[in-house]
């Protein structure tokens, strides 16, 4: 398995850092009897070029994992407390260079006694969690690929769960598309029927009306002398077929 490529650039800034320390001790100690150091000097601010170019890529590299979930917002958080102290250490180096601040040994001593009041045994690292406490970079980023691994699982059945949930909507807006459509043909039939009711209370009412101005025929007098009837005679039991 490759190493993880921003443990391996932490670890090369670290040497990096701590080179710029032992240098910079090298060349007060010059100083301090008189003598000049040029080409120590020179080296000196290179490597303070390549500690702010390793600092910077180490961002970069920090940004990318955390932004394409490639680590836990825990390993995010822990990485991030490395590099601040990685910034804290360039600017003390770089003050120190300028003759602004503690000496390089000092500075580390300093770090040394904060460290170890918290237990830590390397000096240069703020403390760590206990879930990565003891462990190595490999057993933690294996550590990081499972956890990632049972996010990865539970993305799969919450999509599961949703793609089960959209075709369950499916199957009930199809649902109610059929029954809306028994609906309208059930309005269809009963509209129908009723204007066929209609028709016939109109025929009804047709059919009463003709039958009632015969029979009132029958019962008037001209009709009763003409047939010899009674007056008022009215013939309940004649069916008229119009």
């Amino acid at each position: 398995m490759a190493p993880d490529p921003w443990f391996s650039t932490y670890d090369s800034t670290c040497q990096i850092a701590q080179e710029i320390a032992e240098k910079i001790q090298q060349r007060n100690q010059y100083e301090r009897r008189g003598e000049k150091a040029p080409k120590l000097m020179v080296t000196i601010r290179a490597l303070l070029q390549n500690l702010k170019e390793k600092i910077a890529l180490l961002k970069d590299l920090l940004l990318r994992a955390v932004s394409t979930h490639q680590i836990t917002q825990l390993e995010g958080d822990r990485r991030q407390s490395l590099l601040d102290d990685l910034v804290t250490r360039e600017r003390l180096l770089l003050a120190s260079f300028k003759n602004e601040g503690a000496e390089p040994d000092l500075i580390r001593s300093s770090l040394m006694s904060e460290e170890a009041k918290r237990g830590t045994p390397n000096p240069w690292l703020f403390e760590e969690p206990e879930e990565t406490r003891g462990l190595g970079f490999d057993e933690i980023r294996q550590q990081q690929q499972k956890i990632i691994q049972e996010q990865d699982a539970g993305l799969d059945a919450l999509s599961s769960i949703i793609s089960r949930q959209k075709q369950m909507g499916q199957e009930i807006g199809n649902e109610l598309d059929e029954q809306n459509e028994i609906i309208d043909d059930l309005a269809n039939l009963v509209e129908n029927t009723d204007e066929k009711l209609r028709t016939e209370a109109r025929r009804v009412n047709l059919v009463d009306r003709k039958s009632t101005s015969c029979e009132d025929e029958l019962k008037c007098p001209d009709v009763c002398s003409k047939y010899h009837l009674p007056q008022n005679w009215s013939l309940p039991f004649l069916h008229f077929d119009f």
